[in-house]
């Protein structure tokens, strides 16, 4: 009997143990929130040589995150399917280069736009395209389900462009652009910018741009109370100076909004 009673009592010291245990790690579980990125999105978030996850929006999200209190996690996604990781809860937060529209704001909550962007058209600097209606009969690339694609959706000359060829992100956009296989692409202004400080001579911008942006981040239509922690912690960034140092780092000047 005595030994039964041993057994039962280190049964139950096992069990508390692991229950302990699990709440532990529940705990850290709450403790941390999920940033859904694309990480082929220089230079806000992309991999360096490392293979580490770095960029702006990487640096800026840390800081916001941790200032609330939260470990950051960062998770690369398909960014086709960023909404609905979201909405699943497989992600906490979209915050990538993600532009704000009207479409978008119906599936998720948006910060107040922390930075400007626009979607323009490159092509290579031999190219004898100068202009958007010199797009008439060419193939033009982009990344799919991307604003890039609803600017030119917008515009008139959509209607001219022989194909339109959809890429999962800009890099492999631009590999296809320099191989010949596109003759332009559709691209955010602030990565273009950044290829092309990289590889000076390679590419040209068109005069024209196609749409004016502002990025924000997305937060779970629902979680009024996050979206409420982030964006104070957005401001408290503005306001102490850890934003603009940041973008001093990654664009050599004070980008962020206020």
């Amino acid at each position: 009997m005595k030994r039964f009673v041993t057994m039962i009592l280190a049964m139950v010291a096992v069990f508390t143990l692991l229950m302990g245990c699990s709440k532990s790690s529940d705990k850290n579980q709450d403790n941390t929130l999920v940033i859904g990125i694309d990480d082929q999105f220089a230079p806000m978030g992309f991999r360096d040589e490392n293979n580490e996850i770095v960029g702006f929006d990487i640096d800026y999200a840390r800081a916001a995150v941790e200032k609330m209190g939260y470990t950051p996690k960062f998770q690369p996604i398909d960014w086709k399917t960023k909404e609905s990781e979201l909405s699943s809860g497989r992600i906490d937060l979209i915050w990538n280069g993600y532009t704000i529209t009207d479409d978008r704001k119906k599936m998720v909550l948006f910060t107040k736009p922390y930075l400007k962007n626009a979607q323009v058209v490159v092509t290579l600097a031999k190219s004898d395209i100068h202009a958007l209606d010199d797009l008439e009969g060419k193939v033009v690339g982009l990344q799919a389900l991307s604003s890039a694609e609803n600017a030119l959706n917008a515009n008139p000359i959509k209607e001219k462009i022989k194909t339109v060829s959809e890429f999962a992100d800009n890099v492999l956009a631009l590999t296809d652009l320099k191989t010949g296989r596109l003759d332009a692409v559709v691209i955010d202004e602030v990565v273009i910018d950044y290829y092309m400080s990289k590889e000076e001579g390679t590419f040209k911008l068109l005069d024209e741009s196609l749409t004016p942006e502002e990025y924000g981040v997305g937060v779970k239509k629902g979680n009024e109370e996050l979206l409420k922690k982030l964006q104070e912690a957005l401001d408290e960034m503005n306001e102490d100076g850890t934003a603009a140092e940041i973008s001093q780092k990654w664009f050599g000047e004070n980008k962020v909004l206020k």
